[in-house]
């Protein structure tokens, strides 16, 4: 569970649109085609899968099912948050947001874990088949960065005697609704298919292999947030 806080009021921030997204097992993200560990390989661009978005309550909560996310080269392993501008984000009839072509979050940022429930995930079987250098977050230069300012590690429990059982985990994200940042994201997604951003900054995805062929078979750690 993620508690949304008003960073002027302290208090809870209710009906603010907040998505997350993150990569699988063996460090492939959806709705981008360089996750793949390949540039040119565009398969993923129209995949939606570990992508979410809720709306926060009187609360501020906002609730997720999902995996525990894998890794990839260069960066420990993390989660994505992005919260959108409560003055410029329109609930449309078909369930979608407005701002395609005009993202404007008031926040965003990454979440993580403790290594020591990151090693225990990653000993089962389908996080084993990930070929990928394994980043530490000692060794994550971003983290540092970030754990000057914030603590932006989750908490969690176990749901059973060990991770394969699932794991629930929540963390209170502090933000100012009403800033308005600019963002340019890597890629598209419309009701007809997924297209790169060619004017993103932020590139098609992290780099490193992958791996390639039919998808592996395994233990995924399920999640709760």
């Amino acid at each position: 569970m993620l508690q949304i806080i008003n960073a002027n009021t302290c208090e809870p921030e209710p009906d603010v649109f907040m998505d997350i997204w993150h990569c699988n097992a063996t460090g492939v993200y959806s709705g981008v085609s360089a996750g793949n560990g390949n540039g040119d390989d565009d398969s993923s661009l129209d995949g939606t899968f570990l992508r979410g978005i809720q709306k926060s309550d009187e609360n501020g909560a906002v609730r997720f099912q999902s995996i525990f996310p894998g890794h990839y080269t260069g960066r420990a392993t993390h989660i994505h948050v992005l919260a959108h501008n409560a003055n410029n984000t329109t609930e449309l009839t078909n369930g979608t947001i407005s701002g395609l072509l005009s993202t404007h979050p008031s926040h965003i940022g990454r979440l993580f874990f403790d290594q020591d429930l990151i090693s225990q995930v990653e000993s089962l079987s389908l996080y084993t088949t990930n070929t990928q250098k394994l980043t530490t977050n000692a060794n994550d230069d971003i983290l540092a960065g970030e754990v000057a300012d914030i603590d932006p590690f989750m908490e969690y429990v176990l749901l059973g005697e060990d991770v394969s059982d699932g794991i629930f985990a929540w963390i209170s994200v502090a933000i100012d609704p009403t800033a308005d940042r600019e963002l340019s994201p890597a890629a598209y997604y419309t009701s007809d298919d997924g297209f790169e951003n060619e004017n993103s900054a932020m590139g098609g995805g992290p780099s490193g292999s992958a791996p390639g062929g039919a998808a592996p078979y395994g233990t995924c750690a399920p999640m709760r947030m």
